[in-house]
């Protein structure tokens, strides 16, 4: 294994070099520097990066806890002490975080090293990445298009072998949609599962934090470190967490896995229909029985430094909040959510699993959707309900669209009820190891782009 080689690994394999001490942590970021500084001047992944204070960190690591010597990005929204936490706004540029987040504070306990901090949608407004104040992120698949959002920086780290995982936040899909964008797996779990002490709120009644990696085994891993009650957080559930690796590699004999007719909308892409139909008929292979539900409620329904999608977005805030319209807008929205925790209530009596596309498009062109931000919003239509409903999920690579010869990739996303993190992830595991999908890699260009 060459240090070149090294950064391609899932934290699974990576794990098992470091624990024959076939590899060393410093060796590790050392390659990891290397691939860095290699490709991200194209990609632009990372707001910034503190390789020397992890190479010191590496050499004192246990690899033989639960995530010894593994580097993991974290996006630049959650606070990792000693480091940047712009959230890619100007308004923080200057500012560094004098404390670690709770997720921080459970990853370096498990051996982990937080080494970077990664683009985003300027405080997570948003589903393309585009909204950043520094830099713009680009799709490893293709440079000339979008990596998602808002958590676009850490997808397009893992996809293009510049992290091993990392660390996003999703408030209506911000994990989920640029993972199916990117072609790597992002996973968000029930609400008040992840504490989320030490992010920067963007809707504290939606936001959960969770990893985005190259495999669903890796994700379990991340999952294993971070989950918990966290007296720091009000929202944080107290309850026990199991081993999410524990139920991988079990079949999917006896599970039930819900198709709701309310997905099949018009203005999907006809090659992620497809990749999706292709999946299910996979899964039914696998021993998994097929049922059509219904989603009823879902087919019915400060200035200076910001920039311009975080100012519609607080202004629209504003309004529905404001004197006479708080009746009519907010609470009514209160009440259609909870129609729609109803509505996944009833299903779940019913499956085990939702499915569904994660987008409904491949990744778009940088600025095909800026002026339009119906259009972008659009981005999120199967994401965001399960945010809605504190739910969890996770979007997994299923195929690939061919769109003027490059090849982009399609998510498939799995829905669970509250807490059933380790049913899911077996679901997605399961489908995972029977198809190649997830082990293609984006063709890095080794030198310009077009625009």
């Amino acid at each position: 294994m060459t240090e070149k080689d090294l950064p391609a690994l899932s934290i699974a394999d990576l794990q098992s070099l470091l624990r024959r001490r076939e590899v060393s942590a410093r060796e590790v970021i050392d390659a990891l520097r290397a691939r860095i500084e290699a490709v991200d001047r194209e990609i632009g992944a990372y707001l910034s990066l503190g390789m020397d204070v992890a190479a010191k960190e590496a050499e004192k690591s246990n690899v033989d806890l639960p995530l010894g010597g593994v580097p993991l990005a974290i996006k630049d929204i959650i606070n990792v002490m000693g480091q940047p936490c712009t959230c890619a706004s100007n308004v923080l540029q200057s500012y560094r975080a004098t404390y670690d987040a709770t997720v921080i504070r459970k990853l370096r306990a498990a051996g982990a090293i937080p080494f970077g901090k990664t683009n985003l949608d300027e405080f997570a407004m948003g589903s393309s990445t585009e909204n950043a104040a520094m830099k713009l992120t680009r799709n490893p698949w293709d440079l000339s298009r979008v990596p998602g959002g808002s958590s676009g920086g850490s997808a397009a780290a893992v996809a293009a072998d510049e992290a091993f995982g990392a660390l996003g936040s999703d408030t209506g899909g911000s994990i989920r949609q640029p993972a199916a964008l990117s072609g790597i797996v992002g996973f968000k779990p029930t609400y008040g599962r992840v504490s989320r002490f030490g992010l920067v709120a963007f809707a504290s009644s939606l936001d959960q934090i969770g990893p985005l990696t190259k495999t669903v085994r890796d994700a379990a891993l991340i999952m294993n470190a971070i989950a918990g009650h966290d007296p720091q957080d009000s929202t944080a559930l107290n309850e026990p967490v199991p081993d999410y690796t524990a139920r991988l590699g079990h079949d999917l004999r006896g599970v039930r896995l819900g198709l709701p007719k309310e997905y099949l909308i018009e203005g999907i892409d006809p090659q992620v229909k497809a990749a999706i139909d292709a999946a299910v008929k996979q899964m039914n292979s696998l021993g998994a029985e097929i049922v059509e539900v219904s989603l009823p409620t879902y087919g019915r329904t400060r200035e200076e430094g910001f920039g311009p999608e975080v100012k519609r977005r607080i202004i629209l805030g504003t309004y529905v909040l404001s004197s006479g319209y708080y009746d009519a807008y907010y609470l009514r929205a209160q009440k259609v959510r909870e129609l729609i925790r109803q509505d996944f209530a009833r299903a779940f009596e019913k499956v085990d699993a939702l499915v569904s596309p994660t987008s409904p498009v491949p990744a778009f062109k940088l600025g095909e959707r800026a002026a339009d931000p119906l259009q972008m919003y659009l981005a999120d239509i199967f994401t965001i309900a399960a945010n809605l409903a504190g739910i969890c999920g996770i979007s997994v690579p299923c195929g690939f669209a061919e769109v003027n010869g490059q090849r982009l990739p399609i998510g498939l996303q799995l829905l669970g009820k509250a807490l059933d993190e380790s049913r899911i992830l077996q679901i997605a595991h399961a489908y995972e190891q029977s198809t190649d999908w997830h082990k293609a890699r984006p063709p890095i260009a080794a030198g310009g782009h077009e625009e």
